[in-house]
């Protein structure tokens, strides 16, 4: 089941004037991920399963994820990849900062992410990690922004559909701000 949030609460938070309306709380995310994780768990049952957080931003979510799964045979491992420096857009460019420490070969990866927006990044992960003989490759996103999509690419498990904004919280960041924040916003426009 996709979720789109359609609704947003009016609570805003003062302390963070940049920060808008709160779109998703968290414990919408938490009820999500615990609805993803038994899909995992179903679609990997018995098998090994490495799922790969990418930093910074999907660590909230990762930890939310992991706990919902039900599989001994987890292992987490993570990876550090940029496209974006310290603009609102993607710059194209994907640039692996750190890389896993375990091997994949013939292991289930579900790569856990905070948003997918144009999908380069991902598109070229998952292209990645195949060619190092990954059994299987999925894409486990908290958010999904289809309207900022450049490649061909979904996400094989999505918390929620957002629109066309920058978000932040919850592990979304700019300029390395607002990761901390318990809840899904966005930047409001000067």
């Amino acid at each position: 089941m996709k979720w789109t949030i359609k609704e947003r609460t009016t609570k805003k938070m003062s302390e963070f004037k940049a920060v808008g309306e709160v779109m998703i709380t968290e414990e919408q995310i938490r009820a999500r991920a615990k609805e993803i994780g038994a899909q995992i768990t179903e679609e990997f049952k018995g098998e090994d399963i490495i799922v790969v957080g990418i930093l910074k931003g999907a660590l909230p979510w990762m930890a939310d994820i992991i706990k919902c799964i039900d599989n001994e045979n987890l292992i987490m491992d993570f990876m550090m990849v940029s496209s974006y420096g310290s603009g609102t857009k993607s710059s194209g460019q994907v640039r692996i900062v750190k890389d896993l420490d375990f091997v994949i070969d013939g292991k289930n990866v579900v790569i856990i992410e905070d948003i997918v927006d144009s999908g380069i990044t991902l598109n070229y992960l998952k292209g990645y990690l195949a060619q190092r003989n990954a059994k299987a490759v999925r894409i486990c996103t908290l958010l999904d922004k289809p309207t900022g999509r450049k490649v061909d690419l979904e996400a094989d498990y999505v918390g929620f559909e957002v629109p066309d904004a920058f978000i932040v919280g919850y592990g979304l960041d700019f300029d390395q701000r607002y990761r901390q924040l318990p809840y899904i916003s966005f930047l409001k426009q000067d």
